[in-house]
């Protein structure tokens, strides 16, 4: 098999494409010879050493793929043989063969190509718990969507359109059109204005119930102002880390340093709460993550939730495709294809 290998903490050079032998599918688990594998934010800052969850270099990470079984380990069905499969890893992802944990491995929709599926796992899982699990947004709320033209924002988009739910998005101004062929009903630039001026004036200056910030740093405190009364600030990320100029841990140690306090007594007096979503810490809820997935999969056969690939690069290919999603030009997701 080939694996793309994380060599060490820097920059896209430090993705190498290397052999390694089969792995072998132990009892619970099967095999997928993967066609195409998601990559995410996560990677970027596990590349950089940014990522605490990230096994140490040399490591392969990749948390979703979407290929075909080939070998089955003991204790599972073998009607899982040859079936069109995408799946949730815990690291491995970016390979071309990985075994993974039965209960993490759902059947490929009909209509939907490996790549579509392979942007479904983490986006859409991660926009769910957000939106509905968490962030509890129902009909006739306003949802602010940071990075809205990224993978989770255009899952949020999706969702928010489902439940009926004005959405307001940042994102460059080359993605403004894109973005509301999507379904966005407001699209802010925030490199040119103050997104939380344009937020005010979109909302008469009474804030919205709910925000989804991948940002971090300082910026959560911006988007806690921005919280009507009942709102709730979903976090889940911190990609301002990624620009600080500090090398290693120490751009994660400078956002901290701008990250708000939220007392208790405040959020009792506001009436606002706050919450954060990582995925990644959801292995041992793998029954919730499938009913949420069971979920998701009823909006790709009734049609509204709509999976898409920016671009597509090779394994050998895997740096281009870190540069292109650290440089923001992404519109949905970025994936790779073996």
């Amino acid at each position: 098999m080939k694996q793309i290998v994380i060599t060490g903490h820097g920059g896209p050079e430090k993705l190498v494409l290397r052999d390694a032998p089969d792995p072998v599918p132990t009892a619970g688990t099967l095999r997928i010879r993967v066609h195409a594998s998601g990559v995410n934010f996560a990677d970027v800052l596990a590349r950089q050493g940014l990522y605490p969850d990230a096994p140490r270099p040399p490591c392969v990470v990749g948390y979703e793929v979407s290929g075909i079984v080939d070998a089955v380990g003991t204790g599972v069905s073998k009607d899982w043989f040859g079936k069109d499969v995408f799946a949730l890893t815990r690291f491995g992802g970016y390979g071309d063969a990985v075994v993974v944990p039965e209960g993490q491995v759902f059947a490929r929709p009909a209509g939907l190509s490996h790549e579509q599926c392979a942007a479904i796992p983490v986006n859409y899982l991660t926009a769910w718990q957000l939106l509905v699990v968490m962030g509890s947004l129902h009909q006739g709320e306003t949802v602010l969507i940071h990075n809205a033209g990224g993978g989770v924002g255009l899952a949020a988009i999706d969702i928010a359109r489902h439940i009926g739910a004005r959405s307001i998005g940042t994102a460059s101004p080359g993605k403004h059109a894109f973005l509301k062929e999507r379904g966005l009903d407001e699209a802010i630039d925030y490199r040119n204005k103050d997104w939380s001026v344009e937020l005010a004036r979109l909302t008469d200056g009474r804030g919205v119930e709910l925000v989804t910030d991948p940002l971090g740093g300082s910026h959560w405190k911006k988007s806690y102002q921005a919280l009507r009364s009942t709102g709730r600030l979903g976090m889940f990320g911190v990609s301002v880390a990624t620009e600080s100029s500090l090398f290693g841990p120490l751009r994660l140690l400078s956002a901290a340093v701008g990250m708000p306090l939220f007392h208790p007594l405040a959020l009792m007096n506001t009436n606002k709460a706050v919450f954060g979503v990582n995925i990644g810490h959801m292995w041992d809820e793998v029954p919730k993550l499938r009913g949420w997935m069971d979920s998701l999969l009823r909006g790709v056969a009734d049609g509204w939730l709509r999976p898409h690939v920016d671009r597509s690069f090779g394994f050998d290919q895997a740096g281009d495709a870190h540069a292109w999603l650290e440089a923001r030009k992404n519109t949905g997701k970025v994936v790779l294809v073996s």
